[in-house]
């Protein structure tokens, strides 16, 4: 159950498409870097919001930059926290024209009984599914 939360001072024309880009680019790295057994994580339980931050300075300049939240009740350890964070500078390097020392990309690994969905949180919904 990714949740990403960027924060740029790159202005995009169209927030809409570049979500939903990043939505599936984020779906697809966080598939290669689980173990088989953890691929339970379809793209609608990947939520995404941008925000626009024209004041956000890095460095102590204005020049493209970006905050990115990441939490995830799977996925995340030291390991595929590298390949994520090469994964997703890459992206936004391409996308958003922020390099890679211009940002940080802060991972968090809550507990389940710490994310609500579904009226319910994620460890009910994770212990009510078959293995």
């Amino acid at each position: 159950m990714p949740l990403l939360e960027l924060q740029t001072n790159a202005k995009l024309d169209d927030p809409k498409a570049f979500i939903k880009e990043f939505s599936e680019v984020v779906f697809v790295a966080y598939l290669q870097t689980l173990a088989a057994e953890l691929l339970k994580t379809p793209l609608e339980y990947i939520c995404v919001n941008y925000k626009y931050s024209e004041h956000l300075a890095f460095a102590g300049t204005f020049e493209p930059a970006l905050l990115l939240s990441v939490a995830s009740v799977e996925g995340l350890d030291a390991e595929s926290n590298a390949l994520h964070s090469q994964k997703l500078f890459g992206f936004f390097e391409k996308k958003l024209g922020v390099k890679d020392h211009r940002g940080y990309i802060v991972f968090v690994n809550p507990s389940k009984d710490f994310i609500g969905f579904h009226s319910t949180t994620a460890a009910k919904i994770f212990a009510s599914k078959p293995e």
